[in-house]
């Protein structure tokens, strides 16, 4: 499949939220999986708002060292600032803690060339992302029109910026992925989403025990284990929270009804 091909099933994947079964924390995985698939990043999550702060509910499976970074990144960092300001907010783990090395001047981002004065993380998020192994962060606000309901972060270990084209393609399915949720807000009733929302971060820990438990039963990575989960749930029109929930409390495997994917060339790793 060649990128552009590759895209367009990404922005119709964005646009199938006007169903029946919609499952908003299956939607936000797959957005952060094709995030990584697309953009030269190492990591991308998905923040939405909730009260007066933030949480995020996708990735489902992050590692130890992303998960506390996440953990922090909801009440402070470029998420946070990304959502407050509805701009693009950047950090930088290594070297100056604005991220204005050298490269700075002249940089492009989704926008057009760098603003210096837009708003930037302190230094104990820099000081997080750097521990954990990443050299970028950037945060993208997830908005349409007036409101913003969260922001997108791209995490990325390799020392060198985002390029203008991946930042502006990233803005561009953040924007797909807000409308995508706006609308299924406003044809289902309201509550029902927002109960899901609410509901996210809970059932990320269940899908991450399902994962792994289905893992060791079919001795098979966690990769391949939440795909089959993913291809079940949609196969069989159920939430993948339920899907992980049967696998937790009956001891499913899936055996029966879904192939096992081919692994990637990350999972060979």
């Amino acid at each position: 499949m060649s990128r552009e091909q590759h895209i367009a099933r990404t922005f119709v994947e964005l646009a199938d939220t006007l169903v029946e079964d919609f499952d908003v924390i299956g939607f936000l995985q797959q957005m952060t999986v094709r995030c990584q698939e697309l953009l030269d990043v190492t990591d991308a999550a998905v923040f939405l708002s909730h009260g007066a702060g933030l949480y995020s509910p996708a990735p489902c499976d992050p590692s130890p060292a992303l998960a506390r970074v996440l953990d922090f990144a909801c009440g402070e960092g470029p998420a946070v600032e990304a959502h407050r300001t509805a701009r693009p907010v950047d950090a930088y783990g290594r070297g100056d803690a604005h991220g204005r090395g050298d490269d700075a001047h002249g940089r492009e981002d989704a926008h057009g060339p760098v603003d210096e004065t837009r708003p930037r993380p302190g230094p104990e998020f820099t000081t997080r992302l750097r521990q954990a192994g990443y050299f970028l962060a950037v945060a993208l606000p997830m908005r349409l029109r007036q409101e913003t309901i969260g922001s997108l972060l791209l995490l990325r270990a390799a020392d060198r910026p985002l390029d203008a084209d991946d930042l502006a393609l990233a803005q561009t399915l953040a924007d797909a992925a807000t409308i995508g949720l706006l609308h299924a807000r406003t044809i289902r009733q309201q509550d029902t989403v927002n109960e899901q929302l609410h509901t996210a971060l809970q059932s990320r820990i269940i899908i991450e025990q399902a994962k792994g438990l289905l893992a060791a039963r079919r001795n098979i990575t966690l990769n391949q284990a939440f795909e089959i989960m993913r291809r079940h749930a949609r196969q069989h029109r159920l939430l993948l929270s339920k899907v992980a929930r049967d696998v937790i409390d009956t001891g499913s495997t899936l055996r029966s009804s879904v192939v096992l994917p081919h692994p990637s060339a990350a999972d060979a790793e």
